[in-house]
């Protein structure tokens, strides 16, 4: 059945494109406070959402946007909030709250150079580890990374999706340059964009357990006001949400949010690749890197150099059987961050083939260039 509507060819910024993402997945509530280099999300959704008939608050700080968007989503709408590395720092609290009470609800970081204030107006990607780590306890979560504008679109719905899917926190890492690129891009109908809802329960409300277990591990979840009681809390809980110090509860509890994300692994994990079917050198990047990676790659093989890409979207669960394939294939991989090294060590983790690790890091603020990784690529 063909749609009425018809797909938009339009120029976007990336930080437009996550928003144009967000509303495609349902989003109907935001709830943020301005920081560079991701205002440009709140500033659009201020006046998006109330046209679709959602909600967008400023808070007085992202501990408080964080707790908002938590309570939305418990009402039922899809919500998400938007920061960079301070505000991100500020969230991680709350963060930890939305994943042991498994509230569903995307989480916006746009890296810029740090730490504290650092550089607000310059890109980096030394938040991936806190992405993954940053707030406290063994705990699940989902991290994305965007690295076109494209990307900002189809990650975003991905994300949302996600989220609801598995009753988590999903993050999505962008950085300055992606979110300020302009590129045209062609978006897809409504009836074109897959959506996801949460699970809602199918029983009487006197026989629910919000946090019963099931065969997806992903508990049903019923929405305040609904009829449904619904006890959170931040303790660690049985399955009618009470707080628990029975050891059994705790165990089972804990093993099942985790398991949750392990029976999803294949479904979670994303990476797309470029020139791997022959390649002896691999690059792997992610954000706004993998652009300068592909062009890299481009003209090493121009140059007769066996070289391809492997481009992370998913962050976490760390995608390692797709990486351990791509390892085993090549002889050297060239791992470029705006960081540390803060990804490779992930990669040199799972590297259980002897592959050669060759890292490339840069903090100054200036975003990785293709030549700096061809340099790398006819090296090695």
């Amino acid at each position: 059945m063909e749609s009425s509507e018809q797909q938009k060819k339009v120029l976007l910024q990336g930080n437009e494109a996550i928003v144009e993402g967000a509303l495609a997945a349902g989003c109907r509530f935001f709830a943020g406070y301005p920081i560079t280099p991701a205002s440009e999300i709140s500033e659009i959704l201020s006046v998006k959402l109330p046209e679709l008939g959602g909600t967008f608050i400023q808070m007085e700080d992202e501990i408080a946007s964080m707790g908002a968007v938590i309570g939305a989503s418990l009402a039922g709408t899809k919500a998400m909030t938007a920061t960079s590395g301070p505000g991100f720092s500020l969230i991680q609290e709350n963060l930890g709250y939305g994943c042991i009470a498994e509230v569903p609800c995307v989480i916006v970081n746009v890296m810029r150079g740090g730490p504290s204030t650092g550089l607000p107006t310059s890109p980096s990607q030394g938040d991936v580890q806190m992405a993954r780590w940053g707030t406290h306890g063994d705990h699940p979560i989902i991290v994305l990374a965007v690295s076109s504008v494209s990307d900002c679109f189809s990650v975003t719905v991905k994300a949302f999706n996600l989220s609801e899917k598995y009753r988590i926190p999903v993050i999505i890492l962008s950085d300055e340059v992606v979110a300020h690129t302009r590129e045209s891009v062609i978006l897809p109908t409504a009836d074109q964009v897959r959506v996801s809802d949460r699970v809602k329960p199918d029983v009487p409300p006197e026989w629910y357990k919000p946090y019963a277990d099931n065969n997806r591990s992903v508990p049903d979840m019923a929405s305040f006001g609904e009829g449904y009681r619904h006890h959170v809390t931040g303790l660690v809980h049985d399955i009618s949400g009470y707080p628990t110090q029975d050891t059994r509860e705790i165990d089972s509890f804990l093993r099942r949010i985790h398991g949750k994300i392990s029976k999803g692994f294949q479904d979670i994990m994303v990476t797309k690749t470029h020139h791997m079917e022959d390649a002896e050198i691999c690059v792997i990047a992610y954000g706004s890197v993998a652009r300068s990676a592909l062009r890299a790659v481009r003209d090493a093989r121009e140059l007769g150099v066996k070289a391809g890409l492997v481009q992370l979207v998913t962050l976490f669960p760390f995608p390692r059987k797709d990486v351990d394939t791509y390892l085993r294939q090549c002889r050297v991989a060239i791992v470029p961050e705006m960081n540390m090294g803060q990804m490779s060590r992930e990669i040199s983790r799972v590297n259980q083939a002897g592959c050669r690790i060759v890292k490339h890091n840069k903090i100054n603020g200036q975003l990785i260039t293709p030549d700096e990784i061809l340099k790398h690529l006819t090296t090695v």
